[in-house]
């Protein structure tokens, strides 16, 4: 990070950022949690969301945002991946999850066509489980798409219009993507996607169009770990969401902090986080 943004690292002056995605169910951080947590703290990592992508990591989730509150809150759902396994227990016993508190979003679900671990069939059925959940709960969506455009804006559309919201995590789309799910309503997620050079470069043309008060930032954690930090590259965790901030300050030239304190309040007005 540079200028101002090394300034505030060594301060302590650094608004508290809100991590709305990281799988800690993963093999490389599920053994980690504790000291996954404290270095989030210190890197002004204050919220995260705990990401759930089946009935079993969701189940974890929700277990890890009550042994710690306020800190850390879960989202339950049923990635594309594993819509193949989704059939009427898994879901009725989500609709249990959902009622809790601590589970703020529904998902993560969607579309990934890129490898159909399930067949498009299986996932546009779990999708649309999914979304009609959205809508009866009034949670907000945590939302997937990978190669999918065309179907996942056609299945969101109406279910926006009906009164869903969500973000789009992840997006690693181009501007016409980005403005098509803006228009119809959803949040953006940024990753450390943005950071790529080379696979990032249509996200990073598109992020400066993009109105401030519709991010929210992530990191995907253990994946995608940001490019920008000069370090060697190991999975991914919360403590690296300042060099995701950083790159989107430097695309939409504003300063570091005021990234930081509008997509932070973007997060707690759409998953109703408290204060940190």
């Amino acid at each position: 990070m540079n200028n101002k943004n090394n300034n505030m690292a060594s301060t302590g002056e650094r608004p508290q950022l809100v991590d709305i995605g990281v799988n800690f169910h993963s093999a490389q951080l599920a053994a980690i949690t504790s000291p996954l947590l404290a270095r989030a703290k210190a890197a002004g990592v204050a919220q995260i969301l705990a990401t759930g992508t089946s009935l079993a990591s969701s189940r974890l989730a929700l277990d890890l945002a009550r042994a710690n509150p306020g800190v850390v809150f879960a989202t339950a759902g049923v990635h594309p991946h594993d819509a193949k396994s989704c059939d009427a227990r898994t879901f009725h016993e989500l609709v249990e999850l959902w009622k809790r508190p601590e589970v703020v979003a529904v998902g993560e679900c969607g579309l990934d066509y890129n490898r159909n671990f399930s067949t498009p069939q299986a996932q546009r059925a779990a999708f649309e489980q999914q979304l009609s959940m959205a809508v009866e709960t009034r949670k907000p969506l945590f939302l997937h798409c990978r190669d999918a455009f065309a179907d996942f804006h056609d299945m969101l559309a109406p279910v926006v219009a009906a009164g869903a919201r969500g973000v789009v995590h992840c997006f690693t789309g181009n501007r016409a993507e980005a403005e098509a799910f803006l228009e119809m309503g959803v949040d953006i997620g940024i990753t450390g996607w943005v950071t790529d050079l080379q696979r990032g470069q249509a996200l990073r043309e598109a992020v400066p169009a993009m109105p401030l008060d519709r991010l929210h930032l992530e990191t995907d954690a253990p994946y995608l770990f940001p490019k920008n930090t000069g370090a060697r590259r190991g999975h991914n965790e919360p403590a690296n969401l300042p060099w995701v901030a950083a790159s989107v300050a430097e695309l939409m030239q504003r300063d570091v902090e005021d990234i930081i304190r509008a997509c932070s309040a973007n997060t707690r007005r759409m998953f109703g986080l408290p204060d940190a």
